[in-house]
């Protein structure tokens, strides 16, 4: 049946005799080559079935399989060819070849795990985003990086022994330079220690706005670190706040709050006094029937005191929405609305005036531009005896 091979395997006999070894490490890198060729083809080929899956995971291993394949292939063909090369035994590369070819296949296992990892994550956003539904980014970002993690430390743990490294005294040595390490670094360890607690209890996530009353901190989350939180300023001013910080001061989490609140002081004329009840009946009637404002909170509108200038009331209540300009053009309407509604009732707002009482039978001088005015500037009047007066 293979009777038409019998040439090829004699030309090939042939020219071994001729080059040796040589011609078995050129086939081998040949066939690689081959093998990458015709794994670009299958990827493409299989990406077509794979994108019409609705499972996340076989999305994830197909994306992350073509380049640790092709770098598999050539690892693979190297170590072939390498062993058909047969070094001395005193070479080098004879003594190294096993020791490097666990190092390499260790590598491209976890950079593989590392890709399929990332992917899922990403996918798994995309799904959520997709059907509308809520993604906690800062949890699926701890733990794709505890998982990196452990598959960083599981790599290195196996390439040592490999290596030949006691595992055991390694550990045992852990023990006793971990703490010069952790004095030398307790910096370092207090931001990946606040990091974790970041993540665990989860205070606030990517997107948030948070400030501190305790420091000069506020802006946009826009990172979770092991290191730091990297904030954008509201001037657009990037901020990155070490892991640690967040453990020691008291942290607001405004994008978080369930409402926000209109809360102002407005006066009237104390020639206004007849009309301040009817005023106040109307625009609490109009908080409540304003769809913006959220009627199932307290709604207060009260007459609050007797001020220097003004008979003093305050508004309180809450509006249904959260977000910052739609906040503002709720209470920008409302307080129009306010205004209306003191002119409608011949009212007005109250401003800082101050009245001055003459004593009897003390007048100005009227003059055609006005009050007379001696040199100083001072203001002239006539008592009754027709003396002028300043």
């Amino acid at each position: 049946m293979f009777d038409w091979l019998d040439p090829w395997i004699a030309r090939y006999e042939a020219l071994r005799e001729t080059w040796g070894s040589a011609v078995d490490v050129f086939l081998v890198v040949l066939l690689v080559v081959a093998f990458n060729m015709l794994l670009r083809l299958a990827v493409l080929a299989l990406g077509k079935y794979v994108e019409k899956t609705t499972n996340i995971w076989d999305d994830a291993v197909f994306n992350s399989l073509s380049a640790p394949g092709r770098a598999m292939a050539w690892a693979v063909g190297l170590y072939i060819a390498v062993d058909i090369a047969d070094p001395p035994a005193e070479s080098l590369l004879a003594e190294y070849s096993e020791p490097v070819w666990t190092v390499v296949l260790v590598a491209i296992i976890t950079w593989f795990l590392f890709k399929v990892v990332e992917e899922f994550k990403h996918g798994y956003m995309r799904r959520a985003v997709m059907r509308g539904d809520e993604v906690d980014q800062t949890l699926l970002d701890a733990i794709s990086k505890l998982l990196r993690a452990s598959l960083a430390i599981t790599a290195v743990l196996i390439v040592l022994e490999s290596l030949g490294v006691s595992i055991s005294g390694l550990l045992a040595f852990g023990g006793v330079g971990g703490i010069a390490v952790g004095f030398a670094a307790k910096d370092i360890l207090a931001n990946v220690f606040g990091g974790l607690t970041i993540y665990l209890n989860r205070p606030f996530s990517v997107g948030d706005w948070i400030r501190s009353p305790d420091r000069d901190i506020e802006g946009v989350v826009e990172k979770i670190g092991w290191r730091f939180v990297s904030l954008r300023r509201f001037d657009k001013r990037p901020l990155y706040v070490p892991n640690a910080v967040f453990t020691n001061v008291s942290l607001e989490n405004p994008s978080r709050m369930t409402h926000r609140r209109i809360f102002e002081n407005i006066g009237l004329r104390y020639d206004d006094a007849a009309r301040v009840a009817p005023v106040l009946g109307e625009i609490r009637q109009m908080l409540e029937d304003d769809e913006e404002i959220d009627s199932n909170e307290i709604i207060l509108v009260h007459f609050n005191q007797f001020g220097a200038h003004s008979l003093d009331f305050f508004i309180f209540c809450y509006t249904v929405t959260t977000q910052w300009a739609r906040y503002h053009e709720v209470k920008q309407a409302v307080l129009l609305r306010v205004h209306q509604i003191i002119d409608a009732h011949g009212a007005e707002v109250a401003y800082p005036t101050t009245t001055l009482r003459a004593p009897d039978g003390l007048a100005l001088i009227e003059h055609a531009g006005g009050p007379a005015r001696n040199d100083s500037g001072h203001l002239e009047a006539e008592n009754e005896s027709g003396k002028t007066t300043t």
